[in-house]
């Protein structure tokens, strides 16, 4: 059983990473109903959420079936951080999780998620003050280091944990890597595995099918895996995953009409919350993957891509099951590279 406070997870568990646009109550439900044992909102701008801005609010909303779930924040400055932390503990999550580790220019350049990474002194100041103001665990997400001269992860965790930090997951690039290159584990495996390390060690990075997060179990030593951008269109990775670190084989790959029931459930579930048009666009990028691979797919795909109307979407979906429900997609699914930053 792993333990973050008082929250128990059961053994190798498996992370939802928190995604701006992507892990919204929509999308926390279908990963949650296929196996992601923890799940977190959408990045929150502390400065958002202290001026009481419309979308950092609407991000707080969270709901029992989610448990347990972290909402993520981020921000450059202590005070706003604090503040930001007090308005989101209302909401009772289960976990306050800090982001040290986005890499985006507009965010990273005014020092705040990975931009923290050049100034570790105020990451760890940040750190405590919220640990200091909050009554639930507080957790870290947060990249190797800056760049490939400063991968000084290993003393950033100790520090982290030091003041209070709970559990700390790590992304296995720099900052200056963004999504480009291969994540290496080697550092990540280094932090869970040092002696003066006890808290538990989540990895992140290129976990894109269920043979590659077993090696990273078993080479590495992390206590779980947190998996992003391969969940896109792919919620399912959760499950197949789970049924490969307990059987250690393979799930079939899901036929077309499962996917489509998906999609539409997921569509549905976008929305109840987003409601239209924000509903409908928010969808694109997990419907252009739900359907990946299949042949002679582009012009439905353009529909599928371009239509405002529900019916009509739900009726494109209904008429990629009827088309495509002899077809069988390959184990080679396994393999796929996501590619959306």
């Amino acid at each position: 059983m792993i333990k973050i406070g008082n929250i128990e997870l059961k053994n190798k568990p498996l992370l939802l990473a928190p995604m701006e646009d992507v892990t919204d109550p929509s999308f926390r439900y279908i990963c949650k109903q296929l196996g992601a044992d923890l799940v977190f909102t959408e990045f929150i701008s502390s400065d958002g959420l202290i001026r009481n801005g419309r979308k950092s609010v609407k991000k707080l909303d969270i709901f029992n079936y989610e448990r347990p779930i972290g909402i993520q924040l981020y921000g450059h400055l202590i005070s706003p951080m604090v503040e930001a932390a007090k308005i989101a503990e209302e909401s009772r999550p289960d976990i306050i999780d800090i982001n040290f580790g986005c890499p985006v220019r507009k965010i990273a350049n005014r020092g705040a998620g990975a931009g923290m990474l050049r100034n570790v002194p105020l990451m760890i100041q940040i750190a405590e003050a919220i640990v200091k103001t909050t009554n639930i665990p507080v957790t870290v997400k947060t990249r190797l280091g800056w760049d490939e001269e400063n991968k000084n992860i290993l003393e950033i965790s100790k520090r982290l944990q030091d003041v209070g930090i709970q559990a700390i997951t790590i992304h296995g690039r720099t900052r200056n890597q963004m999504y480009k290159g291969k994540a290496d584990w080697t550092l990540i495996g280094e932090v869970k595995n040092h002696p003066d390390i006890h808290i538990p060690v989540f990895g992140n990075g290129d976990i894109h099918n269920p043979e590659v997060a077993n090696e990273m179990f078993n080479k590495y030593g992390v206590d779980g895996i947190m998996i992003g951008r391969a969940t896109i269109g792919r919620p399912w990775i959760f499950r197949e995953i789970r049924h490969f670190l307990d059987t250690g084989k393979l799930l079939p790959p899901l036929s077309i009409a499962e996917k489509v029931n998906l999609a539409k459930l997921h569509f549905h579930k976008s929305l109840e919350w987003k409601e239209e048009p924000r509903g409908i666009y928010e969808m694109r990028r997990h419907l252009s993957n739900y359907f990946k691979g299949l042949p002679n797919f582009k012009e439905t795909r353009i529909k599928l891509l371009t239509s405002m109307v529900p019916e009509e979407i739900i009726a494109i979906l209904d008429l990629i099951a009827e088309e495509y429900k002899d077809f069988e997609m390959p184990h080679a699914e396994s393999s796929w590279q996501d590619t959306v930053a």
